[in-house]
Parts: C-alpha cells; sequence; structure tokens
C-alpha cells in the first residue's frame, strides 16, 4: 500500500483547521442567527405520583377554605350583589353592569367581575351561595394557577409553599369569600403573568398574546389597576426574551394590541351605544 505523500498531508491538514474555522465564523453583526429566531422549547419538570396526589390535596383544602360555610356573609357586598341580581333578569343590565334591571344606573366599574354570578343566579335562582360561589371558585383556580405557575422552574415545595402562603393570608381568604371585584382580577393576572413567563421560557408569540388578553379582561374588572403589573412585565420580557430584539417588539406591541382588543371592545360598545337607550 503506499503511503501518502507529504504534499497530501499537508493539504489535509489545512483543510482540517480551516473547517471548525469556517463553523466557528461569527454572523454579520445587526443580522439574528437562527437560533436567536427558533424558540426555546423547555419540557415541564415531570410530576411524580405523589406530587399529583399533593396537588390535588391542596385543591381540596382550598376548596373546604373557600366554600365552607360560604352563606356566612349572607350577599356580600349588597352593592354589586344587586347589580348581579339585576344581571340574571336582563341581558342588558349584565352588559353594562346596572345595579337595577330597568337599566337606570351602572355600578363603579367595568362589569367583567358581575357577569358568573349574574349566569348562576340566571340558572339556579337567587341565593347567598349562587352569588358567592363564583368568587370561591376563582380562588380556587387562583391556588391551581399559581403552583403551576411556580412548579414549572421550581420545585415541588417551592410551588406547595406558594399556594399556601396565599391560601392561608386572611386578606385573600376574605377577598375569594366575597362578590368584590378583587377575587376575578387576581385570577386574570396570576394566569397573566404565567403566559408571560411561558414566552419568556419557550420565546413563542402566542404566550404574550393570552398575556394582553388576561390583561384587558383585567381592566373590564378593576379598571387602571389591571396595569400595575405591565411595567414589571415590560422589564422582564425585553430583558430575558430568548428571541431577537425585533421579535421582542413585535411580540411585545402584539401583546398591548390584545390588550387593547380584549378590553377595549365593551369600552367602544359603549361609546357607541345610543345615550338615550343605555344607563
Amino acid at each position: 500500500m503506499t503511503s501518502p505523500t507529504p504534499d497530501a498531508k499537508r493539504s489535509g491538514a489545512s483543510t482540517a483547521a480551516a473547517a471548525p474555522t469556517a463553523a466557528a465564523a461569527p454572523a454579520a453583526p445587526g443580522r439574528p442567527t437562527a437560533l436567536a429566531e427558533r424558540p426555546r422549547v423547555t419540557r415541564p419538570r415531570d410530576w411524580s405520583r405523589k406530587e399529583k396526589l399533593g396537588f390535588v390535596g391542596l385543591l381540596v383544602l382550598a376548596t373546604f377554605v373557600y366554600f365552607y360555610d360560604l352563606t356566612v356573609s349572607k350577599y356580600g357586598n349588597e352593592f354589586y350583589a344587586a347589580a348581579e341580581w339585576a344581571g340574571s333578569q336582563s341581558w342588558k343590565a349584565m352588559l353594562f353592569g346596572s345595579s337595577d334591571s330597568g337599566n337606570s344606573i351602572t355600578v363603579d366599574k367595568p362589569p367583567a367581575s358581575l357577569w358568573a354570578s349574574a349566569l348562576m343566579i340566571r340558572a339556579f335562582g337567587l341565593s347567598s351561595f349562587t352569588v358567592l360561589a363564583p368568587q370561591a371558585a376563582m380562588g380556587v383556580g387562583t391556588i391551581a394557577s399559581l403552583y403551576c405557575v411556580v412548579r414549572r422552574r421550581f420545585s415541588a415545595f417551592a410551588a406547595w409553599s406558594s399556594a399556601i402562603v396565599l391560601l392561608t393570608v386572611p386578606v385573600a381568604v376574605m377577598m375569594f369569600r366575597f362578590n368584590n371585584p378583587d377575587a376575578l382580577l387576581i385570577l386574570l393576572l396570576t394566569l397573566a403573568t404565567g403566559a408571560v413567563l411561558r414566552a419568556i421560557e419557550e420565546g413563542w408569540t402566542r404566550w404574550m398574546v393570552w398575556a394582553g388578553v388576561a390583561i384587558g379582561f383585567a381592566f373590564l374588572t378593576k379598571q387602571m389597576q389591571a396595569f400595575l403589573v405591565l411595567p414589571g412585565f415590560a422589564l422582564v420580557w425585553f430583558w430575558m426574551a430568548p428571541v431577537s430584539w425585533k421579535r421582542r417588539i413585535r411580540d411585545g406591541v402584539l401583546a398591548i394590541v390584545a390588550m387593547i382588543v380584549s378590553g377595549g371592545w365593551w369600552v367602544a360598545l359603549v361609546e357607541l351605544w345610543p345615550e338615550d337607550s343605555r344607563p
């Protein structure tokens, strides 16, 4: 067998040396690489059977805390209870959040927090339970959402601790056992937080859009209080998003558009409704 000549050896060595250099050549400045544009998908941490049972136990505990002797509060905030009853009698009153079925005057906030109770009263009749049960259910949903949001990034212990703190804080217990707008507001902001974190984790546009939708409906719940989280969301998104700056700006704009649409449709409807026909 003929051995390679010195020239062939030198040629092979130079080719091998050039290969890693070419592979490591950086992209042109100002142009995002394919990797930067590709969403970074990570699998959520697996839940063991023990943890699943613990999660179910947590929801059972939350259900007990929020529903036990719920009717002791009678009709809760009677100002909103009257509007919820009116909404069960008139679809127009439910749409506008009127305090009476004749649509003479509305409550002091947008009507989103009234809709769940109004529908339950329409279905099952007026009672203390039908007025307050939707807020208690929102409390259970908030506990579940908070646990899942924390669990995606941290241990089961951290998720449990977060959920238990919320579950046992007296003001939170009162909030989810009363028919004030705060119950729905906290649920929506928790869902929005989870959506923003998923967007940062995976880089998908849809999660930012869903965050905008949740905040828009939170505006229909308690107006400007829904926007208190926006500076923090924007800072975290632009700082940590796994996509190019062009994508960060685009997805941020799409989230704002989704927020305006989900919160602004009702405002536009009220403005376009004939003035002599609205409360």
